[in-house]
């Protein structure tokens, strides 16, 4: 939570919609199976048909931390990804989140500060090196650039940007693995430059029917020159696709902080629609 969001702004996010929806409406179903990017921290390397639209919305988010004398309570509502196919083996992202709260008390002396507001802006393209709707052994590279436009204290203050790779491969007819690994150029703290950041997620998934479950371990590494900070999560995810409902998932999921550096728990739950 709160690392990416809004870039071009909000006229950004309607401009690309306008358009995605555009398109969709020219497109044909797709023969390639609904994939969506929800839940987990991992990207998966499937891409969208071209002119195949598909809006992801975390419809609540919230993390919790208590350490150090300190509790975190850290809120998000409406983080929407935008998808859109623009060629058979690339497609285009923006995402943005239009809420987040973040409530921090002292427990010693009592003292509560709170700063809430828009996040970031974040643009990426998925480009499928091999098997673009994510069957058999998937590849794909993701670079993604994150613009400062969020409210203080709760978007970035510089612009910042990086590459995923994500990765897929079936163990067998029921199991899938799962991997991400990500490189990223951060801004330094103290504004003076930028150093490398990198980190991923590896999972595994099995579908029963319309559900789907994961379990997955995500890490990240800050190698900020005022410090180092390394995140480290364990992660459960569950989708249901409903039979009755074409191209529609509903999630949820949750993940546990595996060191002082990462929240304690953060659970998430959202919906993912292809038109």
């Amino acid at each position: 939570m709160g690392k990416v969001g809004a870039k071009i702004r909000i006229a950004g996010v309607v401009g690309l919609a306008a358009l995605a929806w555009g398109s969709a409406a020219h497109a044909q179903d797709g023969a390639r199976d609904f994939c969506a990017d929800r839940p987990g921290k991992g990207s998966p390397p499937c891409v969208l048909d071209a002119g195949r639209f598909q809006a992801e919305l975390g419809v609540a988010d919230g993390a919790w931390s208590r350490g150090g004398g300190v509790s975190t309570d850290d809120l998000a509502f409406g983080a929407v990804e935008l998808r859109l196919g623009l060629t058979p083996t690339v497609e285009g992202q923006i995402s943005w989140t239009a809420h987040e709260r973040v409530r921090q008390k002292d427990r010693a002396s009592g003292a509560v500060s709170t700063v809430d507001g828009t996040g970031d802006v974040t643009f990426a393209l998925r480009w499928s090196l091999r098997n673009p709707a994510g069957d058999g052994v998937s590849v794909a590279l993701q670079p993604f650039l994150v613009a400062p436009v969020g409210a203080e204290g709760i978007g970035g203050d510089a612009w910042q940007g990086g590459v995923i790779v994500p990765i897929s491969l079936p163990l067998n007819g029921d199991w899938s693995l799962a991997l991400s690994p990500e490189l990223d150029a951060r801004p330094d703290a103290d504004g003076a430059g930028r150093h490398a950041g990198f980190g991923g997620a590896v999972g595994v998934g099995r579908s029963f029917g319309p559900v789907a479950l994961g379990v997955e371990l995500w890490a990240d590494r800050d190698e900020d020159p005022s410090g180092h900070v390394t995140s480290a999560s364990f992660d459960l995810t569950a989708a249901w696709t409903p039979a009755s409902v074409k191209d529609l998932q509903l999630d949820a999921s949750a993940y546990v902080g595996l060191n002082r550096d990462t929240p304690d728990l953060q659970l998430a739950v959202g919906v993912a629609k292809r038109f």
